[in-house]
């Protein structure tokens, strides 16, 4: 299989003349599933945006393997599967309805090729038997399964998804990930979230962007090696805590059973009342972004 390119070459937008949006992002996703990690109000939506030609940046260039993706934005859409964070759909008309219209929006008239495509489709992202039930009764994970379809019209090379699972229950999470990993082995999928656990699973890459600015990107397991032997953790009260916060940089706080354990980097190795643990991609994260913040 061809492996593809996706080029962006120090992309800047600012909002209102003063909001920073992006400021000079570079990053070259290759074919396979890619991960924009990062808080909200990052820059990830912007930057999906203007990927999907759907808005201009102030200045910079986005490349498909040769073709300008900015000059030439019809060529690109024809190539190019996007998801948004929330997109409307007509609560009384059926799936399979919907779909049929957006394919035949798409060029696909022949009306018997047009049905086989349907059926694949609602069959890969598991909706087959729900394809003539209307939108309306859909649930929050079969909607963002129905929006995969849409976005699959036309087989596209890319593939960008925004903050997919925001608001699904478990169950509903785990079956869209798992779609999004099967598609994911055969063209570009950027997975933009604020979820560490969705990287976690499904990209092998990913970036950390932080106002308007990528600060590290690479492998997953490169990222991990950057803080190996530099993370600790122990049993702390809430007085501890805040010290802790002044000395250290804090990677995690979670409550267990009513006890607060944190976890944090250090460069020199910490006595005995501390436990070195592998680092997670969490702690990487909250790492890079500035340390973790949360009052009890």
């Amino acid at each position: 299989m061809k492996e593809n390119f996706l080029i962006i070459k120090d992309l800047h937008k600012t909002y209102d003349g003063k909001i920073k949006a992006l400021n000079g992002i570079n990053l070259t996703i290759k074919t396979g599933m890619f991960g924009l990690l990062g808080p909200n109000g990052a820059g990830k939506t912007t930057l999906m945006r203007i990927i999907a030609t759907l808005l201009e940046p102030d200045k910079g260039e986005v490349f498909y393997n040769e073709l300008n993706v900015l000059k030439n934005p019809i060529e690109f859409k024809k190539k190019l599967g996007y998801l948004p964070q929330e997109f409307g759909v007509y609560k009384n008309v059926s799936a399979y309805e919907m779909l049929e219209h957006f394919a035949i929006l798409k060029g696909f008239t022949d009306k018997k090729e047009r049905r086989k495509l349907l059926d694949y489709l609602f069959d890969r992202v598991n909706l087959f038997n729900d394809r003539k039930r209307k939108l309306g009764e859909y649930s929050g994970g079969m909607k963002q399964r129905f929006g995969i379809a849409i976005a699959l019209l036309g087989n596209p090379e890319v593939l960008i998804v925004d903050e997919p699972t925001a608001g699904l229950d478990p169950g509903e999470r785990k079956r869209f990930l798992n779609i999004l990993s099967e598609i994911g082995k055969e063209r570009i999928v950027i997975l933009s979230t604020h979820i560490v656990d969705d990287i976690e699973e499904l990209s092998d890459e990913l970036a950390i962007i932080n106002k308007g600015e990528i600060v590290i990107s690479g492998k997953v397991e490169e990222l991990l090696k950057h803080l190996e032997g530099r993370v600790y953790v122990k049993q702390v009260n809430k007085e501890e805590l805040e010290k802790i916060k002044e000395e250290y940089k804090l990677l995690n706080a979670t409550l267990r059973g009513g006890n607060i354990w944190v976890s944090v980097y250090s460069d020199k190795p910490l006595n005995e009342k501390w436990i070195l643990k592998s680092p997670s991609l969490e702690e990487v994260y909250f790492y890079y972004i500035g340390g973790f913040q949360w009052e009890f």
